[in-house]
């Protein structure tokens, strides 16, 4: 069952709720006008109570009152707050405990790693349920705003290398040692859910060169500050300055006419050219007045 809320002022699509207000306004509002809204609501009070509660129910044949004190052990008080939409997606189990929602993460457990899983995004919170078969509510989760928050207690955060984790190193490996000794520290401060971090240093190697990407984290190592983001600015101003000092040095020097051979065996003069030419053009133009 789905509870269905209906639209606002469509009174056709719900008419047995409706129908109360329409037979109010034919009943006790017909012809009646009041100058406060005060006015008229004590006025419906007294209708309520001396006419509408205890008449004759067309439909179930029976006293509205008496039916409503039978209902009335079973009513429970509205909720403070109002209806709360959500959105709600599957998503797989990662091999750090968690679940992607929004470029964040959030712990997962106790469901197993690759499990699916249903999320729930309401406005401020995120709930994790079970499969679609229960729907089981396994956590909970105030929602965060910014990216690449990680939502995960370190009690629960798994520290032994997956598969997924000595990839990621032997890529650093053959980055340099200063990016292999930057992302075994990282993976032992954070665990494996660290490995976001990881795969932002080894897959700057795709962009920029080795060499520029393990100064950078030797850089960042020296700094104290163990960030993939942090080590991605410090490689593209190393990559900036090794452009710019490649703009500044002395440029090539032009070639001159003064650089060429003048004189050898195989040059002729510019007269034996000279000469050739006049007897060429001679030649062509005895064969053009030839009958």
């Amino acid at each position: 069952m789905v509870a269905d809320p209906a639209r606002v002022r469509d009174p056709n699509c719900k008419g047995t709720v409706e129908n109360a207000i329409q037979h109010t306004q034919a009943t006790a509002l017909k012809g009646r006008r009041f100058e406060t809204i005060e006015e008229q609501n004590a006025f419906l009070e007294h209708w309520e109570a001396k006419w509408a509660a205890s008449r004759i129910h067309g439909a179930e044949r029976r006293q509205v009152q008496a039916m409503f004190e039978e209902e009335r052990t079973h009513l429970q008080p509205l909720p403070l707050t109002g209806m709360q939409y959500f959105t709600e997606v599957q998503r797989s189990v990662c091999d750090d405990r968690c679940v992607r929602i929004d470029h964040s993460s959030y712990a997962a457990r106790p469901a197993l790693i690759g499990a699916k899983v249903l999320v729930r995004i309401f406005e401020r919170r995120i709930e994790i349920r079970d499969d679609l078969r229960t729907q089981a509510l396994l956590r909970t989760h105030a929602r965060v705003d910014r990216p690449s928050t990680v939502v995960l207690p370190m009690a629960e955060r798994v520290f032994n290398p997956s598969r997924e984790t000595r990839f990621i190193l032997s890529q650093a490996r053959s980055i340099g040692p200063q990016a292999a000794r930057l992302c075994e520290m990282l993976f032992a401060i954070e665990g494996r859910v660290g490995q976001r971090k990881l795969w932002g240093v080894v897959n700057l190697a795709r962009r920029y060169p080795h060499r520029f990407i393990d100064a950078a984290c030797e850089a960042a190592m020296a700094q104290d500050v163990h960030s993939d983001r942090h080590v991605k600015a410090l490689t593209e101003r190393l990559v900036a300055d090794a452009l710019a000092a490649l703009e500044t040095d002395t440029p090539a020097p032009s070639v001159s006419p003064s650089t060429f051979t003048q004189q050898h065996a195989l040059i002729r003069s510019a007269d034996e050219y000279g000469d050739l030419f006049a007897h060429a053009t001679t030649t062509q133009s005895l064969e053009g007045t030839q009958p």
